[in-house]
């Protein structure tokens, strides 16, 4: 029993993280044939073509149970039962949402939008990932066959197996759904992409300044007291000088930009300026700070 449990946070995350995926999956990609790639969207394929063959609909909750057990199987067999035990509880909560949140109302009702289905889809689907990965879990699928695969074959690169599971899922969506509704789909799945990468590296923006100049002092001082942002002096050699010298790094809101770059324009018009894209900063002090002005 002892290897089945998780931390109450980590529980939480999942319950929170399926909920979503689940919430999205039967507002938006299900009732308008988005199939996003995925199991879900195997889940979204079998229940269309089940109600054409047989004559009843399969649930997606079912679909989703029965193609995951295998892909345990298989995974524990390869790699023990660590490596897939939060992965278990989140195919566990995932398939129980899918089946409690079909009777929660759509707030967000779209019609047949697939446009507005297409871009809420996608990102409550990046959502509900990008909480139940912040939790160290996956959701099983086409990332645990991908492992499977991987573990079988290691010269495949893991990001391309998946990319080619997806895409077959997706070109199947389109046999059954039609081209339209497959271009929509896509325009979910770059959204969800997004999404996922928000969540996981943060939204707490932020821009990091690296500058030359003969003036460093004049400036690291000017950053200091009226930005006021902390400055660091790293070492560095002009290759074509072969003079050594020293580069100053600071990290500020993309508020305060602005202001870095006035300051040392008017301090040496000729410094040396590269600025770059921080997607999180940790650090005591800066994110209280940061928040504040963002």
């Amino acid at each position: 029993m002892k290897k089945l449990l998780i931390t109450k946070k980590e529980f939480l995350m999942i319950l929170l993280g399926t909920t979503i995926l689940a919430l999205g999956i039967n507002w938006f990609t299900s009732p308008l044939g988005l199939v996003t790639g995925g199991l879900s969207g195997i889940t979204i394929i079998v229940k269309e073509v089940s109600v054409e063959t047989l004559g009843f609909e399969i649930p997606l909750w079912v679909t989703n149970l029965v193609l995951n057990i295998p892909l345990f199987i298989i995974s524990i067999k390869q790699r023990g039962f660590e490596f897939a035990k939060k992965s278990l509880w989140a195919v566990g909560l995932l398939t129980a949402a899918l089946w409690y949140t079909e009777f929660i109302p759509n707030i967000l009702k779209v019609n047949n939008d697939l446009l507005l289905g297409g871009v809420f889809g996608g990102a409550i689907l990046g959502l509900g990932i990008g909480v139940v990965l912040k939790a160290g879990a996956t959701t099983g699928g086409t990332d645990m066959l991908a492992t499977i695969i991987k573990f079988k074959h290691t010269r495949f690169p893991i990001a391309k197996l998946m990319l080619a599971i997806d895409a077959i899922i997706i070109l199947a969506g389109m046999m059954v759904f039609g081209s339209t509704k497959a271009m929509y789909a896509i325009i979910a799945v770059f959204i969800t992409s997004k999404v996922i990468t928000n969540v996981l590296e943060g939204m707490n923006y932020a821009k990091a300044a690296f500058i030359m100049s003969d003036k460093n002092v004049e400036i690291s001082e000017a950053i200091m007291q009226k930005i006021p942002r902390g400055v660091t002096g790293i070492k560095a050699k002009g290759m074509y000088t072969k003079q050594d010298k020293e580069m100053l790094f600071v990290v500020v809101s993309q508020k305060e930009i602005t202001k870095l770059r006035e300051l040392v324009r008017e301090i040496d018009k000729a410094a040396f300026v590269t600025i770059a894209d921080v997607r999180e900063v940790l650090g005591e002090g800066f994110i209280e700070e940061y928040n504040s002005l963002a």
